[in-house]
């Protein structure tokens, strides 16, 4: 019987995280997956689940001594929505958060001589100037320099993408990045502040009562690509098994403006509702993934439609809201 692959997954207790390892374990891996903390939504599918920080050195010697890994997927960092990125009230953590995350498990990585590292990256490392139309024409991976990202947690991912790629010319590591665009899908984070948009839209569609109005920052005309979480992973396993090392952009061509979004919403959930538009940390005006790039390195783009992740979201999301009411009724309000 030949020798099961194993797998590391940094971040394994957060959405995409939590996704991956079921995919890898899908696919016949053995899986050790690490997190500050647990799945919130989903019992982990992982072999082996070690809770512990990783901007602890001795965490990272302990999740990596006793067995060498194949693969390892660095998805561990300090992150959220436009509520915790673009405030500014975070940006320290931010970045002294995630930098530490990466420096300790690449460092491990090469230590303990891990075959291969995936690192996932972000659209937020792309210059705020190539994004301030609604009409973002799409983001090619050679447009981030010069650099000038919009926020803090975009100038810590360029940093780290330099840095793996550095391991990976002076160590002989192989190394694979992608800039994920917002992905979303079912299980992740849908209030809090830390939400991206997909989540909110869908919980505020879910939370409102028909004819009434839900909020929306700024004009609502600001555009993004969203795509589905199976899509993400099938992009990232894709790389990992070419000789790509990346950056590639990950996510879908398919642009939207907020406003859209929300009606796609509403109507997914059969509502009429109205939209108020309020002052709100927005991010850079339009941004749309190019994805020529993937489609020639690794001869796949992603294809799946906005509407149908999202309908499978919008389900999850309506179910986690219907779960909290009836827990506050039978709590009596407390």
């Amino acid at each position: 019987m030949a020798r099961k692959k194993t797998a590391l997954v940094c971040g394994a207790g957060g959405f995409i995280g939590g996704h991956l390892v079921k995919r890898l374990k899908a696919e016949g891996y053995w899986v050790r997956g690490v997190d500050i903390k647990r799945h919130e939504f989903a019992p982990t599918a992982a072999d082996d689940f070690v809770k512990g920080d990783l901007r602890e050195q001795s965490v990272c010697r302990r999740i990596t001594r006793d067995i060498k890994f194949d693969e390892l997927y660095q998805l561990a960092a300090d992150m959220g929505g436009a509520g915790y990125i673009f405030t500014g009230e975070h940006d320290a953590n931010v970045m002294h958060n995630s930098a530490t995350i990466n420096l300790n498990m690449l460092e491990q990585a090469r230590l303990t001589g891990i075959g291969k590292v995936f690192y996932s990256s972000s659209a937020c490392i792309y210059p705020e100037e190539a994004q301030t139309t609604t009409r973002n024409a799409g983001l090619k991976e050679a447009a981030a320099y010069p650099a000038h990202p919009d926020s803090e947690y975009g100038w810590e991912k360029l940093f780290s993408e330099r840095l793996y790629h550095a391991y990976m010319r002076n160590y002989g590591m192989e190394v694979h990045v992608a800039r994920f665009h917002n992905i979303f899908g079912p299980e992740g984070t849908w209030e809090g502040g830390r939400e991206k948009a997909p989540a909110a839209m869908c919980r505020k569609v879910a939370e409102t009562p028909e004819g009434a109005s839900i909020e929306i920052w700024g004009d609502g005309k600001q555009t993004r690509t969203f795509l589905y979480v199976d899509e993400c992973l099938e992009g990232v396993l894709r790389m990992m098994r070419s000789k790509c090392p990346g950056p590639l952009n990950i996510g879908s061509d398919e642009l939207i403006s907020i406003n859209d979004l929300a009606r796609m919403v509403m109507k997914i959930a059969g509502k009429k509702l109205a939209i108020k538009h309020i002052p709100g940390p927005l991010g850079v005006r339009g941004r749309c993934s190019d994805n020529t790039l993937i489609k020639k390195e690794l001869g796949w783009r992603p294809t799946t439609r906005l509407v149908d992740g999202m309908t499978v979201t919008y389900r999850w999301i309506a179910e986690q809201v219907a779960k909290r009411r009836k827990c506050a009724c039978a709590c009596g309000g407390r």
